[in-house]
């Protein structure tokens, strides 16, 4: 254990004698001065990693030197004593960055645990993390099986997430590796329970199924609609749920969670599929029959996320819902701001749909970009840079606006991604689909293990370009590859973020219902 170092500052030094002997018997080294200039001076020469300051000094008072001191030693942490209750006066402290602020009379043990706190706090609760979760790995393992049921496989995904980012917060990680090995186990059970259901998911009407892409409006956004309130739905495109627990404490200064749900995306896990099918409430072979003139299928030259507010509307007219709605697409940084401007317009609105593509452009520009794939070479640095992002994003903005105006929100996303590791080899002909997590085409060849292979594409609802087409979906963090260059195109692709296939992150997506704080 480090042997820290604590200058502490009271013009009644001598008073406190017994204080400074507790916590050295403790292991602490403790230099006592008796005024705002000799903590000045001290911190000028030597280096603390704690200082305790008395608020009520002659001469140069406490704030006083904690402001001197704040220019010299920015990140030292600074607790400060005081005799004082006057509100005034904590309002001054804390807002001067104090780390912690205690009244007289004080006991030792009082003092020790702020320290505790201060100095040992990464330490302790790295101990407790690391110990939780070794009681709670075993607990998860265990509970993998090829009989769980769709909920249980969330609860599970919750478990395994909220493990992740408590060992992420840890300073050394020494988890780390134990809970991506587990992880990559549940995802192996996953893919199965996917096998084994998705067929009767997709076509038998009393199956046991979770909600999913194509029900999404209608079971989380219409019921708001028949009610007299305005309703705004953000959809993130490509949000995991870990990056939403890492974006919601800065959501929630805003807002409370009033409902947070989760949901699978359909087959393949992309925009064009799974968010098509959010807008249209139809699954990809229907929305390909009802409205050829909007689905752009494989291998077409046109977008094939054109049309999302003309699906909005027809599903909102298929199903009997009267609501003027707006619909904006959200990819550069012009185009949030001109959002932000026009919004006392969308309040006239009772649905307004507002789609943010950057956690999308964020995937396909670190697999694409060399500086971005530094930035981001793991799990963890891709949260920080969503979240880095998010903090000076419009959408921030925007969210703070409407929580102004009492608008409830609800924000979701269309799928999730994965971070490659492991090459799957496939061969196809030139019409084959580029995607690396799944592939369509008439001429597949492949090893059928470690793959989802739908030889009958109507069987999950997917239109197909040819008789003979077929779909086949990669699985935990596989991807496909060409035997020609194979090194090469493995070593371009391996850890970057993918998705269109089979795996927890990418089909277990979040619904997030929200209220605003000043609405009670």
């Amino acid at each position: 254990m480090n042997r820290y170092s604590i200058l502490w500052a009271d013009d009644e030094i001598d008073l406190l004698k017994p204080y400074i002997l507790f916590l050295t018997s403790k292991g602490y080294d403790v230099t006592p001065v008796v005024s705002g200039p000799d903590a000045i001076e001290k911190c000028q020469q030597s280096n603390f990693d704690l200082l305790f300051l008395d608020e009520n000094m002659p001469g140069m008072s406490g704030l006083t030197t904690l402001s001197k001191i704040k220019v010299i030693r920015p990140a030292l942490p600074v607790v400060m004593i005081t005799k004082s209750e006057e509100e005034h006066i904590m309002e001054e402290a804390i807002g001067s960055r104090i780390t912690d602020y205690l009244i007289k009379p004080i006991n030792p043990n009082q003092v020790l645990l702020t320290v505790k706190k201060i100095l040992d706090n990464k330490r302790l609760i790295e101990e407790k993390t690391n110990s939780g979760y070794q009681q709670d790995f075993r607990e998860l393992s265990m509970s993998f099986s090829d009989k769980l049921d769709w909920q249980e496989w969330i609860d599970i995904y919750r478990k395994l997430v909220f493990w992740e980012l408590e060992i992420d917060r840890t300073e050394n990680k020494s988890m780390g590796e134990l809970i991506d090995q587990q992880k990559q186990e549940a995802n192996s059970y996953f893919s199965r329970f996917i096998q084994k259901n998705y067929d009767d998911w997709m076509n038998i009407p009393t199956a046991n199924r979770p909600l999913m892409s194509h029900q999404l409006m209608r079971k989380k956004v219409f019921p708001h609609l028949e009610k007299e309130e305005m309703l705004f739905v953000i959809v993130m495109d490509n949000l995991r749920y870990d990056q939403w627990k890492i974006l919601q404490p800065a959501i929630e200064e805003y807002y409370y969670v009033q409902e947070e749900d989760l949901y699978f995306s359909i087959l393949p896990t992309t925009t064009s599929y799974a968010r098509n099918s959010i807008f249209s409430g139809l699954l990809p072979d229907d929305m390909s029959k009802r409205h050829p003139e909007w689905w752009a299928g494989e291998g077409e030259e046109e977008g094939k996320n054109e049309h999302e507010q003309d699906f909005l509307g027809a599903q909102l007219t298929r199903h009997r819902v009267e609501a003027k709605f707006s619909y904006h697409k959200i990819i550069t940084q012009d185009q949030g701001r001109q959002v932000l401007a026009q919004l006392n317009n969308l309040y006239k609105n009772k649905l307004n749909v507002l789609v943010y593509n950057f956690v999308d452009m964020l995937s396909h520009a670190r697999t694409d970009m060399a500086m971005i794939r530094e930035l981001a070479p793991d799990e963890s640095a891709y949260r920080s840079l969503t979240q880095s992002w998010f903090q000076h994003s419009s959408l921030l903005e925007v969210l703070k606006k409407l929580s102004e105006k009492k608008c409830k929100v609800i924000i979701t996303t269309d799928h999730g991604t994965i971070r490659v590791k492991k090459p799957f080899k496939i061969i196809g002909d030139r019409e084959v689909t580029t995607n690396l997590r799944y592939k369509e085409g008439k001429n597949l060849n492949y090893e059928d293990k470690d793959v989802l292979s739908c030889r009958k594409p109507e069987r999950f609802h997917l239109p197909k370009r040819h008789l003979s087409s077929s779909f086949v979906f990669a699985q935990e963090d596989y991807f496909f590859a060409y035997p020609n260059n194979f090194n090469y195109y493995v070593n371009y692709y391996r850890d970057t973020f993918q998705h269109g296939g089979i795996s927890l992150e990418e089909m277990i997506i979040p619904v997030i219902e929200l209220l605003p704080r000043n609405s009670r």
